[in-house]
This record gives C-alpha cells, sequence and structure tokens, in this order.
C-alpha cells in the first residue's frame, strides 16, 4: 500500500494543506482538538472536491443519454448475431467507436476522485504513525491524534491491534463498533444509488450489455466497500461515506429533473409536468421547454409514456410547439371567440355516419317515395289535361291506347303483361 500511496504523493501536500485551512476555521468554533473540527475538515474536503467534478459529472449524464439513445442499434445487434457472442462484441465496440460514446462512463467521477482518496488515506496513515506529512506539522500530528468521532480515534482501523487503539486513547471496541455502522452505512448508500440508477432511471425495454454491466456493479461496489473498508482509517471512512451520500442526492436529484427517455422516472416526471402545464396552460422553466421540445421534435418515434403526455394535453386543448412552448389548441379558441366561454372542446368534431337501414325499411321508403312522386306527377297532369280543348278529345269518351294500362299502374295494380284468357272460355 505504501507503493501505492508513493504514486500519489504529488498531491498530498495540497490535500493536507486544504484539510488544515478547514480545521483553523471549525477549530475556532469547537476546538483544535476535536472530532468536530477534524471530522467537518474532511467532510468539507469532500464536498469542495466534489464541487470541482460537478463538469465531469456532467460529462458522464451526457455519455449516459448517448448510451440510451443507441440502445435500438444495440437490440438489431444482439438479434443479429445471437448465436455469435464474439462478432456480437466486435459490433458493439465498433457503434461505440462511430459514435464517441464509452460504457465505462459511469466509473469516471470514481476514478477522477481516486487520487484524493489515496492522499487522504496516506495523510491519516502518517497521523497513526505518527509521522508529519504535507504541511501537518508536530503540533497539528498531536491534535488530530487526540481527535475522536463518537469515541474511535480518526487515525484507528477496524483491524487494529487493542495495543496500538490504546496507544491513540480509545478501546478496541469503539473502534469496532463505529467502523463496523460507519461500513455498513457506506456500502448500503452505495448499494441504493446504483438500484435506483437501476430500477428508476433505465429503460427496461431494452436489455444490452451497459445494462448488464450496471447491475454487476450494484452488487461489486458494495461488497467491495464491505472488505476493504475494514482497512480503512476512520477518518476514510468518513471521507467516503460522505461523498456516497453526495452521490446519492446528485443521482436522486438528476432522477427526479432529467429522467432517462423510457423510464419509470420519466413518467413520473411526465405526469408531474402534465399536471403543471394544464394549470398555467404554458411551460415556465427553460428545463421544461428543453423537455417538451426534445418530445415533440421525436415525432413518432415517441414512446408510450411521451406520446400519452401528448395525448394529455391534447384532451384539454392545448399544442406542444417544436420550440417547446405550449398554446391554446385552434378549437379551444373557436369556441371561446362564439359564446364567450372557457370551455374545453378538444378538437372538432367527430362526423356522423349515418345508420345502416333494414330491408323492410328501404322498401318501406322505396314505396313512399314512388307514391310521393306519383302525388306530384298527377297534378301537373291534370293541369295539363284541362288546358287542353274539349274538341281535342276523341268521341265517344274513350281513352287513348295504353291509357287503361297506365291508370290501372298508378292505381296500384301490377304491371307488365297479364295472363291470357283460357280458349275454352271464347
Amino acid at each position: 500500500m505504501d507503493t501505492i500511496a508513493s504514486l500519489f504523493s504529488f498531491i498530498t501536500t495540497p490535500v493536507s494543506w486544504v484539510i488544515v485551512q478547514f480545521h483553523s476555521v471549525y477549530g475556532k468554533i469547537f476546538g483544535p482538538d476535536t472530532g468536530w473540527a477534524w471530522g467537518l475538515s474532511i467532510v468539507s474536503l469532500v464536498i469542495l472536491i466534489r464541487i470541482c467534478l460537478i463538469p465531469l459529472f456532467v460529462k458522464q449524464i451526457k455519455s449516459t443519454r448517448a448510451m440510451q439513445t443507441l440502445q435500438p442499434e444495440m437490440k438489431k445487434i444482439q438479434e443479429r448475431y445471437k448465436n455469435d457472442k464474439q462478432r456480437q462484441s466486435e459490433e458493439m465496440m465498433k457503434l461505440y467507436k462511430e459514435t464517441g460514446t464509452n460504457p465505462l462512463s459511469s466509473c469516471l467521477p470514481i476514478l477522477a476522485q481516486s487520487p484524493f482518496f489515496f492522499a487522504l488515506y496516506h495523510v491519516l496513515n502518517g497521523i497513526a504513525t505518527g509521522k508529519t506529512i504535507g504541511v501537518i506539522n508536530q503540533g497539528l500530528l498531536e491534535s488530530a491524534q487526540k481527535a475522536h468521532i463518537f469515541g474511535a480515534p480518526l487515525a484507528a482501523k477496524f483491524t487494529d491491534s487493542a495495543d496500538k487503539v490504546s496507544q491513540l486513547g480509545a478501546t478496541l471496541t469503539d473502534v469496532r463498533v463505529v467502523t463496523a455502522i460507519m461500513i455498513v452505512l457506506m456500502s448500503s448508500s452505495q448499494f441504493y444509488t446504483q438500484r435506483q440508477l437501476m430500477t428508476k432511471n433505465v429503460d427496461t425495454t431494452v436489455k444490452t450489455p451497459f445494462m448488464q454491466q450496471q447491475k454487476m456493479l450494484m452488487y461489486v461496489f458494495p461488497v467491495m466497500f464491505a472488505v476493504f473498508g475494514i482497512n480503512f482509517p476512520v477518518g476514510v471512512l468518513v471521507y467516503w461515506l460522505t461523498t456516497n451520500v453526495w452521490t446519492m442526492g446528485q443521482q436522486m436529484y438528476v432522477i427526479r429533473n432529467n429522467p432517462t427517455p423510457g423510464s419509470k422516472a420519466q413518467a413520473a416526471y411526465l405526469e408531474r409536468l402534465q399536471k403543471h402545464v394544464t394549470h398555467h396552460e404554458k411551460t415556465r422553466s427553460r428545463g421544461e421547454k428543453a423537455i417538451v421540445k426534445a418530445i415533440v421534435a421525436k415525432g413518432r418515434d415517441r414512446n408510450e409514456f411521451e406520446r400519452k403526455f401528448i395525448n394529455s394535453l391534447t384532451k384539454v386543448g392545448l399544442v406542444a410547439q417544436a420550440d417547446g412552448t405550449v398554446v391554446k389548441g385552434q378549437a379551444e379558441a373557436t369556441v371561446e371567440a362564439e359564446d364567450g366561454t372557457t370551455t374545453t372542446t378538444g378538437g372538432a368534431p367527430k362526423r356522423q355516419q349515418p345508420k345502416r337501414q333494414s330491408k323492410s325499411q328501404r322498401q318501406s321508403g322505396t314505396a313512399a317515395g314512388g307514391a310521393k312522386a306519383a302525388g306530384e306527377a298527377e297534378p301537373k297532369t291534370s293541369l295539363t289535361k284541362s288546358d287542353e280543348p274539349q274538341d281535342a278529345k276523341p268521341a265517344g269518351g274513350g281513352n287513348k291506347p295504353g291509357t287503361g294500362t297506365r291508370s290501372k299502374a298508378q292505381s296500384g295494380q301490377r304491371k307488365g303483361p297479364q295472363r291470357p284468357k283460357s280458349p275454352s272460355k271464347k
């Protein structure tokens, strides 16, 4: 371990200097030899480091989103080469290279913290062994050795012997109880952070090697912390517990406000956004506009939750625009202009299809139509005949050929040729 620590000795002096500066501030409040002064100095070191790593965290989020957009392509590769694992891996690596994504981007914050972690371990190990290191002189060394956190010395470890712990002014039981509790909290916070990422912020419709990697890390990291934690000094445990709590809170914020498309977190976020937009009838923040703009730009490629969001807006007469804003629909605006009310129509009324009539209704309708047509024709015929002079009628008052047949047809008798009479009657 001394060899590994020596590799990070270049950062030991800056880390020790930051701790001393924070200690000088907290020492005036809680006392220079108290565990609160030294413990809060380590916590402040963690916060400072994590603030500096925020740009790296943003890059990690963007890389993770890029991995999410590649999931359909990755699924196609899996189905195409499902019987050839080697070719499948080669095509996956080719896809990563073409798109500039990195499946190991989720480990970047941890890797970036490694130098600070080992530098702090080296500083605390020097305090435990009574060696000055960096800017920590002999006076600060003695002050740090007197500091206790809940009865455990700052430089004590779970594996220390009773004699070594007694030299630091504590008992072995206090040290092991405090370190065991901190190790459990450290592992639990790491497991919860990874689990909420897998259960809430991952599109579970597509299974990719990226998801398998995240699932593996969910169980590997807590075990690693539990195994290596027994060899960490109490001060290092404070450092790692603080950074895990920071990561958990940061992850919860991202999942709530910038969820992964297709995840359960996105469904909950769009439901909250739909209620907010419906209440105010507009998008108020820049983040809301960015989300709506991205959903509108997808068009037919929207997932189930995004289509439900757009349909919910349509039902209340709101329309999402390409720039991320939300305006009232044209149908609702027409109703307001005509009757002055604010009743939402949700769109134009549907076209009513005519009902299908039965055979008897069609026949009765045809007969009624024929009777109506005949009734209309009769007055016209009578008027025409009344206008003719009486001399134009044939003598004897007989009808024209075919007149009787036509009159019979109009009176409701059957049309067509009649059955001939029997020869016996002639």
